[in-house]
């Protein structure tokens, strides 16, 4: 039985360690995805991802990425302190809620994330960038 459930995960995976695109071919309604992107921190990581040319980061680098966007309500947290928060944050809270809707794949094991939105999570992306550039 264990042998079956390891081979359906492998399955799900594609040759670089990421779900397939069959995988995740089910369904995400846009009330769950406009949930998962109406955090700041979420769009930060996704704006992030996009921006680079594979759509995929380390976890190191997408912290340091997230961390010099989205500044902590608490101005006198020293540089550290506000790097280790929003990577807690990201591991427990943020990455889980985007791979639940399908827009981002953790690998915890290799360390990479990878943007792996279709369409409406571009465009997504594309309307909100505007407005969390002018703030």
């Amino acid at each position: 039985m264990t042998e079956n459930v390891d081979q359906g995960a492998r399955d799900r995976q594609g040759s670089d360690g990421f779900s397939s695109p069959a995988a995740r071919e089910r369904t995400v309604s846009p009330d769950r995805i406009l949930s998962a992107v109406g955090n700041e921190h979420r769009r930060a990581i996704l704006n992030a991802l996009h921006s680079t040319s594979n759509e995929t980061l380390s976890y190191d680098t997408l912290v340091e990425r997230v961390a010099d966007r989205v500044r902590d309500e608490e101005t006198a947290l020293e540089p550290d302190a506000h790097r280790q928060r929003v990577r807690t944050a990201m591991h427990h809270t943020h990455l889980p809620k985007l791979e639940a809707v399908r827009i981002v794949d953790y690998e915890s094991d290799t360390g990479q994330v990878a943007f792996v939105g279709g369409e409406l999570e571009q465009d997504l992306l594309a309307l909100i960038e505007a407005y969390d550039t002018d703030e």
